[in-house]
């Protein structure tokens, strides 16, 4: 079991919908039962709530249902637990590493790392922007999930790279 945790800032924005995006892609590839999938925040101004609502109107325009998602806060056991733990900035990145233990410091990325048509290193954050930057956040989180499940499947047991079937976005 491989156990991936997306972190942004507060949980309710681009983590989630990273978290509801990436699970559906591994549906599609039928490791749901190979590959555990998680969000969190930094900050806990969100604990307990459901993402942003047009983060789940822009998720839900695309065939991602992010409404069981709860918001909550990174916490050390999360270092110890996630095999990967992957930002969408480098402020989380950053917040990340200053709690993290020396030793678990490996498991720290940013999530934008695994893109392949982006050349940003951050995922935005849209909170506080327009309605258009939550499709943009969509686009960048499908393109890093691809290039993350191409890597997950090379690391499984028994997975063969070239068995993969073509992921789609909804």
């Amino acid at each position: 079991m491989i156990r991936v945790l997306f972190v942004c800032m507060g949980n309710i924005c681009r983590s989630p919908t990273a978290e509801g995006v990436f699970r559906q892609f591994l549906s599609q590839q039928n490791l749901l039962a190979r590959v555990e999938v998680d969000s969190a925040g930094t900050h806990g101004y969100h604990v307990g709530e459901s993402p942003d609502p047009r983060t789940q109107r822009a998720a839900a325009s695309r065939g991602y249902d992010l409404s069981e998602i709860r918001a909550r806060r990174v916490v050390l056991q999360d270092l110890e637990y996630f095999d990967l733990i992957l930002a969408m900035d480098k402020n989380n990145l950053d917040a990340l590493k200053r709690i993290c233990p020396p030793e678990l410091t490996a498991k720290l990325q940013l999530f934008m790392s695994y893109a392949k048509n982006f050349d940003d290193e951050e995922v935005p954050d849209p909170y506080y922007g327009l309605g258009h930057g939550f499709d943009l956040v969509i686009d960048m989180v499908e393109d890093a999930s691809s290039g993350l499940i191409e890597s997950i499947i090379e690391k499984l047991p028994g997975a063969k790279a070239g068995r993969k079937r073509p992921l789609k976005t909804a």
